[in-house]
């Protein structure tokens, strides 16, 4: 997979290679477009089914790169290349877990593999997609780097384009409405606003601006001031309820972008949860966005890998932990099948 580029939208090239992998052990596999799905061998419709995911899809090299990103060289223990960390060891530990119960007759469930594609731009061709073609399912593992503990909540996005309007004038003049002030006051609104209800795992909603633009000249006050807002949602409010609020308390015209990558929490008493609680996992919230955002299910993100290495120059991940990630999979799912 390493060595086989894969970049978000472009991942014909890993997606045949995970079919070819599987339909090499006797699975069947189903594609919808570059997303790869797969079921155990005694599938029963009368069952529920619990899903596997994981993505195969990477983003572009970190220009610091100072090796091949698409050359799999180990050294001391270390697998290098691109999207070995994010998320290459979880997909192939999924796949493993997968193999491991695929013909074992008599589970409590039916399971699902999902290898996605556009995982990290969010893309509406990915797991979104996809999930409309698989049978239901009760809840999900979604594999992403986590050290091998337990993420039970993530944080969701919006990306907001904001405007505020002035009146244009010459700056010599008392003249016009200057929009650059007025953007300055929302500006700091996002700035300083609480929102009232703070996530237990997630705290607090995060907004961040990003970029501003606005003016044309030295001379000419300027009638609109542009700025996008980086608004990273917590478990207790749902995205459009963000955008609502934000909507009723700063005087710009503001525009989400997209309202789709909502945050998510799976309750603390689900048997997956304490299956993994059981095996000494601890639990926490997790900053960073997965696939978990588009699927309608509870889900708990898990796997190995550290995510701090993520979209890192020469990406790497430890050899122990996919083995270890692949025996915490397999633990993670015995008490429940």
């Amino acid at each position: 997979m390493i060595a086989t580029p894969s970049f978000s939208r472009d991942e014909e090239g890993t997606a045949s290679l995970i079919g070819q992998y599987l339909m090499k052990r006797g699975v069947k596999v189903h594609r919808v477009g570059n997303n790869v799905i797969a079921y155990n061998q005694y599938f029963d419709k009368d069952k529920p089914t619990l899903l596997l995911n994981s993505h195969h899809d990477t983003v572009k090299p970190n220009p610091g790169y100072t090796r091949n990103p698409f050359e799999a060289s180990i050294e001391a223990g270390k697998l290098y290349g691109l999207g070995s960390n994010d998320a290459g060891g979880c997909l192939v530990s999924l796949i493993a877990t997968f193999l491991y119960y695929y013909s074992q007759r008599n589970l409590k469930y039916n399971i699902c593999l999902l290898a996605s594609a556009e995982e990290e731009v969010s893309g509406k061709n990915g797991i979104e997609e996809a999930y409309k073609h698989v049978s239901s399912c009760e809840f999900a593992i979604v594999g992403e780097p986590t050290l091998l503990d337990l993420a039970v909540a993530e944080k969701g996005l919006m990306v907001l384009d904001c405007v505020a309007h002035g009146e244009s004038g010459h700056a010599a003049r008392e003249e016009g409405v200057n929009a650059i002030y007025k953007g300055l006051e929302d500006i700091h609104w996002f700035k300083s606003y609480q929102f009232d209800k703070t996530s237990s795992y997630l705290g607090p909603i995060k907004m961040s601006v990003t970029m501003i633009n606005a003016g044309s000249q030295h001379n000419v006050v300027p009638a609109s001031c542009s700025f996008v807002v980086d608004v990273r949602t917590t478990d207790v409010y749902s995205n459009q309820e963000v955008l609502d609020i934000i909507q009723s308390q700063v005087q710009s015209e503001v525009t989400a972008r997209s309202t789709r990558l909502n945050p998510s929490v799976i309750d603390l008493e689900h048997p997956i949860v304490l299956s993994g609680i059981k095996l000494g996992k601890k639990i926490y919230g997790s900053p960073t966005m997965s696939d978990q955002a588009l699927l309608p299910i509870p889900s708990l993100k898990i796997g190995p890998g550290n995510s701090a290495r993520s979209h890192t120059a020469d990406e790497f991940i430890y050899l122990d932990e996919i083995k270890e990630g692949v025996k915490l999979y397999i633990d993670l799912l015995r008490d429940i099948l």
